[in-house]
């Protein structure tokens, strides 16, 4: 009974759904459940990654602390002998970045700084700390980069480090009077902005205003100003790793939750479709039952 008051019905249906329009279902069907599988797999990776970045956060957090005593302690004769840049002089700016991406903007931060310093002081030289920076600032200030350093930010910064880079500036043929460390400035685990810290010739450290407060011989004032750019660098390298760290993982935390709306969309398109073919399937059914039943 129910098959002969459903024909007229199920027989309109079965001539307007035909065969290539069922394939095109399955077809659409397997492309779901294939894209519902990669973005559960880049969920997963993303998850594990942020658990990684927040462990290591901890740890840079500390070492950013350290870093930063010293280098404030070591810039505070600065400030008291009103250690000021020269106007007009042979500057150097080094940026301090990284190899690793996969953080948001954090690298684009610096190259964007670098740049606004560069439109005030366009003969400076550059001295880039990681390759990320290298690749951005080499596509608008090649001319400009006089050394760059790869391998940068693998692990937590050390002061071995900082004071090897320090030693290859120092070894340049140019005697550079202001030299500008840009950096990444860690404010919050959710803040961070683009800070500068200078390092200064011994003429300018002589010129001082009350650089005779101090009594330092000339042989301890050459020592002074390599110490001093070795631990600017160091401070600057360790609170842009913390940066770095606290931005992958905000990153990371933002790619999982986009992960985990895709994939409710992508699940409920799966089931509309699944739940399409399953009508198709019912109706061919129960069509077919009726053409039995007739002839």
């Amino acid at each position: 009974m129910f098959y002969r008051a459903a024909r007229p019905a199920l027989q309109r249906v079965a001539a307007a759904s035909t065969r290539p329009a069922q394939s095109n279902n399955y077809a659409t069907l397997r492309e779901i459940e294939g894209r519902l599988k990669s973005i559960k797999n880049i969920e997963k990776i993303t998850n594990t990654m942020k658990i990684v970045a927040s462990t290591k956060l901890a740890r840079a957090q500390r070492a950013m602390s350290e870093s930063r005593t010293y280098g404030q302690t070591s810039n505070t004769v600065f400030d008291k002998a009103e250690t000021k840049p020269q106007e007009g002089g042979k500057t150097l700016i080094i940026a301090c970045s990284s190899d690793k991406g996969l953080c948001g903007g954090i690298h684009s931060q610096i190259t964007k700084a670098v740049r606004r310093k560069l439109l005030e002081t366009p003969d400076a030289d550059l001295v880039i700390l990681g390759e990320k920076s290298k690749a951005q600032l080499g596509r608008s200030s090649a001319k400009n980069i006089v050394m760059s350093f790869a391998n940068v930010g693998k692990d937590i910064p050390t002061f071995a480090e900082a004071q090897t880079i320090a030693d290859q500036i120092f070894q340049l043929e140019k005697d550079y009077d202001n030299i500008e460390v840009i950096y990444n400035n860690f404010k919050s685990a959710i803040s961070y902005e683009p800070g500068s810290v200078y390092a200064f010739s011994e003429d300018i450290i002589k010129s001082s205003a009350n650089f005779t407060a101090f009594e330092i011989e000339d042989e301890q004032l050459v020592n002074l100003r390599e110490y001093a750019l070795a631990n600017t660098i160091f401070w600057a390298l360790s609170e842009g790793h913390a940066c770095e760290i606290s931005a992958r993982r905000n990153a990371m935390d933002n790619a999982s939750k986009n992960a985990g709306d895709m994939i409710n969309r992508f699940q409920i398109l799966f089931n509309r479709t699944r739940q399409a073919v399953i009508t198709g399937e019912l109706v061919e059914i129960i069509t077919g039952a009726a053409a039995s039943e007739d002839s």
